[in-house]
Order: structure tokens, then C-alpha cells, then sequence
């Protein structure tokens, strides 16, 4: 692509790394390109981060047509930047953004505007241990009408925000999480599998209830029984059981995790039973009171690996591992962090110079 490059004239300063938390703060620019029917993508750009002036009746506003992917850039130990499995995420937008009828730039188009805008704000990519540039690239409808269809033109832009800890704090402190038995993420036939704002929305309601009774986040089950568990919070699932690491199978209700595929690679290399099956919870509830039930944590972009301390089944609380993170969990965020930060061997081609 041929992209413009504006620089600001008024610099942002930086916080300190060790109180960036996550989605705090942004660099300094953002990329943006849009479509229309008769140019198809054009107008590549990297300009100063501003806000966007957009019709009052766009399409994302009234119509739900807005979808987004999440992927990091590091600075190694050896200073270089680098980014971690960039075409994964691309390749996932492109393969989801038809369900919405949205149209994508390429895969590489994806990745090269990721890569042009980290250099450009490469200052503002962390160096602390636990620390890393997050990408949000984001694909919103901005025609202006109204009428169900879909829009006939669109913006893909990314923005940028240096981060540390996705909860604050520890980044493997474990959490306590609700298990909803009503409401739901995501109904089989919807839109579980694509990063759609719609997701995120529907899960709010129930996390508030969650935080509000002390839990950080939720448990989803399936829509139709109620009983198979999906997806935590905004992360995919894992148990340890019986020596056995299980996640419940993709579908059209839960994400392609770019996470929980390298997790299940590397726990295959490291020894590990892997299982990708329906996963009830009875069975869960079963196997914790025979003490099988050795770990539970979740798996995503953000967080990396987030361990889970406590499962709470309609008001009955189970601790999990003590209430600690589990041998398993911790050894895959170790492999996964060090191969981002370049001190453990990247076998899989997983990163990308910048």
C-alpha cells in the first residue's frame, strides 16, 4: 500500500510504564483507509489520533455493523519490535467480517498498516517485563442512511495503546468468576465467532451483575441447555482435569482465540493430553468435588493467560487449586510471554518484525 504519513505537531508525553494498566492511554496517530463501491479500499493513512467526524446516521450506529480484532507489538530484550502472530488476526477479520456483510482490506494489507504504525510510534512501545503496544484494528459501516441493510461504505482503523497488566496488578493474580445461568454471550447461529461489538454488548449486563456481587467476571454457557460452559468473560476456556488439559470445541459461539490456538500448540509440544470436547457443568462441579478439577484459566490476547481462583455455581463457591495459579497455566504464559519478548526460541514463526 502506498500509505500518507501526517505526524502530529503536538506530541502526547507518556505515563510511566508501571502505571499504564490497559486502554488507558494512546499514541500519538492512528491508521485509517476507507471503501466505497466504486474505489474499493483507498486513502491509506497514518495522521495524528483525533476524533472522527462520521454521519449521525452511519450504519455502526444504528445498525450494529462494527467489528474489531486485538494483537500486540513488543520490544524484545534485544530492543527490536516485534509483533506476535499479526496475520492470524488478520485472516480471522477476513474470514468473519462476511457475517456482517462487511467487506476487508487483505490480510497483508492488515498486517502492513499494523506494522507502519507501530514504527511510526515505535517511542511509545514499552520495554517493562509484562508490558507491550496493543493494536486494535476496527472495521465500522459509515454510510449515512436508514433502513435495514448493510452500508455500501466503510473505515478500517487502528489504534494504538501501550499496556501493562490487563487487570492491574499481577497479571497471573487468579480471579473469581460467576457462573450466569440466564443470560447469555452468544446464541448459537449469531455472531459468537466474529469479534463484533454486538458480542461485547450483550455481555455487559451480566458482568456488571458480576462485579457488583464481588466476581470479576462470567462464565457463559451455551443458549440452549444451559449447561455446557463456553467462554470466560472475554476469553476462552481451559480446565486441567485427570492430568488432561480440556477447552470446549470452536463453533459459531465461541471465538477462534489466536490465544487459545497457541496454547493448545504448545501444550501439545510440552507433553500435554489435549481435549477439545463439550464440557458440562456437572462434569465440572463432579470432578472438583473428587479433586480432579486441578485448574481452570482463561486464554486471550489480552490478558495472555488469566487464572481462575474461584467458580461460583449459583451462589456455591469453588475454589480452584487453592485459589492459586496452577502449575500449567503458569508454564504456558512463561513459554508464550518469553517467546513475545524474545527469550524463549520461536519454533513457529509466530513473530513478526516490525
Amino acid at each position: 500500500m502506498d500509505i500518507k504519513v501526517t505526524k502530529t505537531a503536538s506530541p502526547k508525553s507518556k505515563a510511566p510504564e508501571q502505571e499504564l494498566g490497559f486502554g488507558r492511554y494512546f499514541t500519538d496517530h492512528l491508521f485509517a483507509m476507507d471503501f466505497g463501491p466504486e474505489k474499493g479500499w483507498h486513502d491509506a493513512r497514518i495522521q495524528p489520533y483525533a476524533p472522527f467526524q462520521i454521519d449521525p446516521a452511519a450504519g455502526v450506529f444504528h445498525y450494529g455493523q462494527a467489528m474489531f480484532e486485538g494483537s500486540k507489538a513488543f520490544r524484545g530484550v534485544d530492543g527490536a519490535l516485534r509483533l506476535f502472530r499479526p496475520l492470524a488476526h488478520a485472516e480471522r477479520m477476513v474470514v468473519n467480517a462476511p457475517r456482517l456483510c462487511m467487506p476487508t482490506p487483505t490480510a497483508e494489507q492488515m498486517v502492513e498498516a499494523c506494522r507502519a504504525l507501530v514504527r511510526v510510534d515505535a517511542d511509545w512501545v514499552p520495554k517493562s517485563e509484562g508490558t507491550a503496544l496493543y493494536l486494535r484494528p476496527t472495521l465500522i459501516a459509515t454510510e449515512g442512511f436508514l433502513g435495514v441493510r448493510p452500508a455500501s461504505t466503510y473505515r478500517y482503523f487502528i489504534i494504538a495503546s501501550p499496556v501493562g497488566s490487563y487487570y492491574g496488578g499481577n497479571s497471573l493474580k487468579p480471579v473469581r468468576i460467576w457462573v450466569e445461568t440466564v443470560e447469555v454471550r452468544a446464541p448459537r447461529g449469531g455472531l459468537g465467532a466474529a469479534k463484533a461489538g454486538a458480542n461485547y454488548a450483550a455481555s455487559l449486563h451480566a458482568a456488571v451483575k458480576a462485579k457488583k456481587a464481588g466476581y470479576d467476571q462470567v462464565l457463559w454457557l451455551d443458549s440452549q441447555t444451559h449447561e455446557l460452559v463456553e467462554e470466560v468473560g472475554t476469553m476462552n476456556l481451559f480446565v486441567v482435569m485427570n492430568g488432561a488439559l480440556v477447552t470446549p470445541p470452536l463453533s459459531d459461539s465461541i471465538l477462534a482465540g489466536v490465544t487459545r490456538d497457541s496454547v493448545i500448540t504448545l501444550a501439545k509440544e510440552q507433553g500435554l493430553e489435549v481435549q477439545q470436547r463439550a464440557l458440562s457443568v456437572k462434569e465440572l462441579r463432579a470432578a472438583h468435588a473428587k479433586g480432579q478439577l486441578q485448574e481452570v484459566f482463561g486464554t486471550g490476547t489480552a490478558a495472555v493467560i488469566s487464572p481462575v481462583g474461584e467458580l461460583s455455581f449459583a451462589g456455591e463457591p469453588m475454589q480452584i487449586n487453592g485459589g492459586k495459579p496452577g502449575p500449567v497455566g503458569l508454564k504456558l504464559y512463561e513459554t508464550i510471554t518469553g517467546i513475545q519478548r524474545g527469550v524463549v526460541k520461536d519454533s513457529h514463526g509466530w513473530l513478526m518484525d516490525v
